[in-house]
C-alpha cells in the first residue's frame, strides 16, 4: 500500500505540466498586448505635447508681431506643414517692411517645424508628429484668430470640430488636432 501511494505522488503529471504552460503564454501574451497599448498611449501622449508646442509658438509669433498680425492667416492657402508646398509671402496686412518681413520668417519657420526640420534622420526630416499641418484663419466678424495643429492619430477616436487638415488622413476619427483663439487688441 506504501508503494502505491507513493508512486502516485512522485510528481506532476503531463496534463497538469500542458495546463500550467497554457495558463502561462496566456498571461504572457496578455501583459504584451498591455505593453503594445501602452507603447501607442505614450506615442499619442508625445504627438499631442509636440502639436501643443507648435500650437503655442504661432500664438506667440502673432501676439509679438500684432501690427502684421492679418499676414499670418492662411487663407490664401490650405495650410502649413506636410505637402503644403512652403509658407506663403506677406502681401497685405502689415504695418511695415520690417514687420511683414518677421510674419514672412515666422511662417517659413513655423512651416518647417510643422514638417519635421528640425529634427533629421538619415537627410530626411522626421518631425514629432505624423504628417503635421498647422492652419491659421481669421474671422473678420468677431476679429479673432484661430491656430490650429493636426496630424494623423495611431487609433481612432472623434473627428474634431475644427476643419483643418480635413480629409487628408483617410478616416476622419484619425484625424488629431488641438487649436486656440487669439484675438488682437485695438488700443488707442
Amino acid at each position: 500500500m506504501a508503494a502505491s501511494a507513493m508512486r502516485a505522488q512522485r510528481g506532476f503529471t503531463m496534463i497538469e505540466v500542458l495546463v500550467s504552460l497554457v495558463i502561462a503564454v496566456f498571461g504572457l501574451l496578455g501583459l504584451v498586448g498591455i505593453q503594445a497599448f501602452a507603447h501607442q498611449a505614450e506615442l499619442e501622449s508625445y504627438q499631442r505635447a509636440q502639436a501643443l508646442v507648435l500650437l503655442n509658438d504661432m500664438a506667440e509669433r502673432i501676439n509679438a508681431n500684432r501690427q502684421s498680425a492679418g499676414c499670418y492667416s492662411s487663407s490664401g492657402m490650405a495650410y502649413f506643414g506636410t505637402d503644403s508646398g512652403g509658407a506663403p509671402a506677406c502681401a497685405s496686412g502689415y504695418l511695415n517692411t520690417q514687420t511683414r518681413l518677421l510674419a514672412n520668417n515666422d511662417m517659413l519657420e513655423w512651416d518647417l517645424l510643422l514638417k519635421g526640420a528640425a529634427e533629421k534622420s538619415g537627410g530626411n526630416s522626421v518631425g514629432a508628429m505624423v504628417g503635421a499641418r498647422g492652419c491659421v484663419t481669421y474671422d473678420a466678424a468677431t476679429q479673432i484668430y484661430t491656430v490650429v495643429v493636426a496630424w494623423q492619430g495611431m487609433t481612432e477616436t472623434f473627428a474634431p470640430v475644427v476643419t483643418c487638415a480635413n480629409g487628408l488622413y483617410g478616416s476622419e476619427p484619425r484625424r488629431r488636432a488641438v487649436w486656440t483663439t487669439i484675438r488682437i487688441a485695438t488700443l488707442s
